[in-house]
């Protein structure tokens, strides 16, 4: 049994603790030293902890740092990626000293609990170290998993699940804008007769979307997602879930599917009008604009994704986290203005689209 946060350990060996395990994670991956992270994870094993102990009180809190010093502009995309990869590859090499054999459940899985789990990534997600990580701890509970990894397309899961016949699909996304895909897959799998766990950041923190698209359940976490699996879930039966167009009758306005179908349009016009306001744009260079239209067709997919599961928090979130990342960078959050002023002028008949581009131009001015 470990105690809280501090990697001690019942027994004669008494590990390091957490806090110091992570401070020797953190500078070994940020100096891109993948032989020095390896020696702190799996000595880490060698002096007692668990799998699950290494991996979500260990590796975990060091890549959210990865993540919140990246986006705080004091490391580089090089350097978090190098950090992510080096991250994955010792998972990977985790793997395979992991003992406890396929079916057979450990101390925390009752007896006879043991699942059959496919864990994958939703389709266009290619964020695979959270599903990754889950299907780590899985097998460490003694579960048998069947771990696919990003951008699964949907029609090839659907035909895995078939063919395999999993008890549960755990699936993770931490894309909002992979929400519409992630409904699709759900509901396909599901009437095979699968049920379906969801869980990462696009779900939302307290798992609002997961529910809103028919999820048999959420978890926040890897853990949570284990004793939800423990607690059970129902096999469903074939043919007996619901429609897209069932959970979310809003989408009937077709808003969602016009702004999809016509997203090149919407960015080359809203560059066109930015251009016309902003006068030193036309001295940017070739990858100014493209970086410049990257940034604009993130707004139109994070507002097409507000629309598809009509969640104004969704759009105003990614707005506000784009502006925190604009100001660490030296750029000012109204730039983003004019971009959200160019869709209005072209969504004009689309209510739905102009509350959300309004409450985004609300929260923009709020900004210090």
């Amino acid at each position: 049994m470990i105690a809280a946060d501090t990697g001690v350990t019942q027994g004669d060996r008494t590990p390091r603790p957490f806090a110091e395990l992570r401070a020797a994670l953190w500078r070994a991956v940020t100096d891109r030293d993948e032989r020095a992270a390896g020696r702190v994870v799996l000595g880490a094993l060698d002096d007692g902890l668990t799998t699950e102990e290494v991996l979500l009180d260990v590796i975990v809190p060091v890549q959210v740092k990865v993540g919140a010093e990246w986006a705080a502009g004091r490391i580089g995309v090089a350097q978090e990626h190098a950090a992510t990869a080096i991250h994955d590859r010792i998972i990977a090499a985790m793997a395979h000293r992991d003992t406890v054999p396929a079916g057979t459940a450990s101390a925390g899985t009752a007896p006879g609990a043991a699942r059959t789990v496919t864990v994958a990534c939703v389709d266009g997600e290619w964020h695979a170290l959270p599903a990754r990580i889950l299907a780590e701890v899985l097998r460490g509970r003694g579960h048998d998993v069947d771990f696919l990894g990003a951008q699964v397309p949907t029609p090839h899961l659907v035909e895995h699940v078939h063919r395999t016949a999993p008890d549960v699909l755990a699936l993770s996304s931490s894309l909002p804008t992979r929400l519409p895909g992630a409904h699709a897959a759900v509901t396909a799998v599901q009437a095979a007769g699968t049920p379906v766990l969801v869980g990462g950041a696009a779900f939302g923190a307290d798992g609002r979307h997961a529910r809103l698209l028919g999820a048999d359940a959420w978890a926040p976490d890897a853990r949570a997602a284990a004793g939800v699996l423990e607690g059970g879930l129902p096999r469903l039966r074939a043919g007996a879930a619901h429609t897209p167009a069932d959970d979310l009758p809003h989408l009937a306005d077709q808003e969602y599917t016009i702004v999809v179908g016509t997203k090149a349009r919407l960015v080359r016009n809203t560059l066109a009008g930015i251009e016309e306001r902003l006068p030193a744009m036309r001295s940017y260079t070739d990858a100014q604009r493209d970086r410049t239209a990257e940034d604009v067709a993130h707004v139109v997919d994070f507002l097409a994704a507000a629309l598809y599961v009509d969640d104004t928090r969704l759009f105003t979130d990614f707005l506000e986290w784009t502006a925190g990342i604009l100001h660490v960078r030296g750029v000012p959050a109204t730039v983003l203005l004019p971009a959200l002023t160019g869709l209005a002028a072209q969504l004009k008949d689309f209510p739905r689209a102009l509350r959300l581009l309004e409450r985004g131009r609300v929260a923009l001015a709020a900004r210090p």
